[in-house]
């Protein structure tokens, strides 16, 4: 059990259900470059640009947390390929600086990473498989893993998939949230057929992260839904399961987009560590997307 908790990312989509899941009882300190939503809850909200390496250090030896939830990243793809100082100096230079402070005070690290660390050339990938990134976003967060295991213990690596939800908190950057706006419309929605995702529902998601802050659980977990669906399958399900039509989703091509930085093709995440370590049941994308649905506000649907 934890008693005070450190969540970076928490203007963000998951950063901001891991907020909304924590449960009372934990002192909660909440880091965002923005103010806080009017819903932010409980938590100490703390603004701060992670880059400011003095402000970091100060933060966390006044907050001197029992875990912290690392959940800040730049996780643009297209962004990261064209500012790749940028995108070193807050998916690296940042989660090294967190590394460093954990390890120094003997706190525990759960890092946040992604299914984008591995090429696709396979699928069904494994805690042990290597990452073999092929965008510089996925280098960053490869490099960030690499930081983060060589803490050499009381850390975690938690590769992601697709999260799927509504944002729990403020906006978010969701999907799905995006889709929904579309389809009310009318709107035609255009998705890959041939990259293949295992997606996990928010609310599960920051369960497991919460969960691992306060386990004994070391090295690399994947925290990804138990279904392995092509894009398009995925979103033709979630349409059909919230009444929209199936067929304003279409096939497209996105590699035809000029600028774009290459993306992986299967990287399917084998779930079975996270099914045997940890209470937080993973997910098919129906009970997922069932289970977003209760958390959801009016607003969203």
């Amino acid at each position: 059990m934890i008693n005070r908790l450190l969540v970076t990312g928490c203007g963000g989509f998951v950063g901001g259900g891991i907020v909304h899941e924590t449960p009372r009882g934990v002192e909660l300190h909440a880091v965002a470059r923005k103010e806080p939503p009017e819903c932010g809850g409980a938590a100490a909200w703390h603004m701060l640009d992670l880059r400011d390496r003095d402000g970091v250090r100060e933060l966390f030896e006044t907050v001197s947390p029992d875990a912290v939830i690392h959940a800040a990243a730049i996780a643009d793809i297209d962004f990261c390929e064209a500012n790749k100082e940028t995108a070193w100096a807050v998916n690296v230079s940042v989660t090294q600086q967190l590394a460093d402070l954990c390890r120094e005070h003997g706190t525990r690290l759960v890092y946040v990473s992604t299914d984008n660390v591995f090429d696709g050339k396979r699928g069904a990938y494994r805690e042990e498989d290597a990452p073999t990134p092929i965008n510089y976003y996925a280098e960053t967060k490869a490099a960030g893993e690499r930081v983060v295991a060589g803490m050499g213990r009381n850390y975690v690596v938690a590769r992601t998939s697709v999260v799927m939800g509504f944002p729990m908190l403020g906006s978010g950057n969701s999907f799905l949230m995006r889709m929904v706006s579309l389809l009310r419309e009318g709107k035609r929605v255009g998705v890959p057929e041939n990259e293949i995702r295992s997606p996990i529902d928010v609310v599960t998601l920051a369960r497991s992260l919460l969960e691992l802050a306060g386990s004994r659980c070391e090295g690399y977990i994947h925290l990804a839904g138990n279904d392995w669906l092509n894009r398009y399958e995925m979103v033709r399900r979630i349409a059909r399961e919230l009444g929209f039509s199936e067929g304003l989703i279409y096939p497209n091509n996105p590699e035809t987009i000029p600028g774009r930085a290459p993306r992986p093709l299967d990287v399917s995440l084998c779930n079975q560590k996270a099914r045997e370590c940890l209470r937080t049941p993973m997910k098919n994308l129906q009970d997922g997307l069932r289970l977003v649905l209760k958390t959801a506000r009016p607003s969203h649907l």
